[in-house]
């Protein structure tokens, strides 16, 4: 057994599966599938038998290959294992779409947008320097379906007259977008 020492968690192995084992004061056993390598999680009660923890493992081994093939599918572990080429084919498709979504946009906001750049980010969909004008979008957003990068697009936008996420920057996403938190869903 391996201890994760931030969590608390043990790794063992239950039915072939590495295993991080978490025990709590709780009352239910509790599962989890987390992305981006689809590890599993498991909170127990701290009384819990162990072969109950085990058989509820095995029970449920269907459902964790599932939810493993999905996560290892989805566009988050896609990008992780990508190639250079892939990148390059990203940001190629990118560069392409933005810019008429720009061109589009910027007369309906009332904005003007600097420069346009694309970047292979893991942590951002995109970023606005109000001050220049200046937009990186994430080419990563190529994996997702097109409405996605319009929303990141319009939500760079939106800081150009708005530079934090409060009530009015809500408030102006509402207007020029109003399923832009449908959208939002999608790229999380």
């Amino acid at each position: 057994m391996r201890s994760a020492s931030s969590t608390g968690a043990q790794l063992v192995c239950i039915s072939g599966m590495d295993v991080w084992l978490t025990r709590k004061r709780i009352k239910n056993l509790h599962m989890r599938i987390k992305p981006p390598d689809g590890h599993i999680e498991i909170s127990a009660p701290l009384r819990m038998p162990a072969a109950r923890i085990e058989a509820f493992v095995e029970e449920k081994a269907a459902w964790i290959a599932r939810q493993q093939d999905a996560i290892a599918k989805a566009p988050l572990s896609v990008a992780e294992s990508a190639s250079a080429e892939e990148q390059a084919a990203w940001k190629a498709v990118v560069s392409a779409c933005v810019p008429p979504l720009v061109a589009a946009w910027e007369p309906l906001m009332g904005v003007r947008a600097g420069t346009l750049v694309y970047r292979n980010m893991k942590s951002r969909w995109g970023s606005c320097q109000p001050a220049t004008g200046r937009i990186c979008i994430n080419t990563r957003l190529a994996l997702y379906p097109p409405e996605c990068l319009e929303y990141v697009v319009v939500h760079e936008l939106c800081h150009l007259l708005e530079r934090g996420h409060g009530p009015r920057f809500r408030a102006l996403m509402d207007t020029f977008m109003p399923d832009w938190r449908a959208r939002r869903a999608k790229l999380r």
